[in-house]
């Protein structure tokens, strides 16, 4: 089962933090948002389909997202988990801790926005478009 969101890069895209990742709706970015890799995003965690998010709940649920842009392609492996509520209505964050808020859409990530490939995150400050596409088992 699997979730897709598009979004776009921005030019204040740094791909800094250490233990997130996070694409946004908001159709701006300052240089403080280290960890959000795209913006304009067209879906969020609110808009994803119930099923889906049963399917994340289980503590065993293993998600991956696929981070595509500029020609360069990006896997990040996490773990669902049974507070996930995917109610957030205009971002979309990975964590590599087992925090959960409204935002989180996995835990336990393999590689946050700092362990990214500098290709894509080129691409992504460069604007590039950006596909997230998220697969839970």
């Amino acid at each position: 089962m699997e979730e897709v969101i598009r979004a776009r890069g921005h030019e204040n895209v740094s791909a800094q933090h250490a233990s997130t990742f996070e694409v946004t709706s908001d159709d701006y970015l300052t240089p403080a948002g280290d960890c959000i890799l795209g913006v304009e995003a067209d879906r969020t965690p609110a808009d994803f389909d119930p099923a889906f998010l049963d399917a994340c709940q289980s503590g065993d649920a293993t998600i991956t997202v696929e981070l595509a842009a500029g020609g360069s392609t990006e896997t990040v492996t996490g773990r669902g988990h049974p507070d996930l509520s995917f109610e957030n209505d205009r971002s979309a964050v990975g964590r590599t801790s087992d925090y959960v808020d409204d935002r989180t859409v996995l835990v336990d990530a393999d590689a946050a926005a700092a362990d990214l490939d500098r290709d894509l995150v080129a691409a992504l400050a460069d604007g590039a478009d950006l596909t997230v596409t998220l697969t839970v088992e």
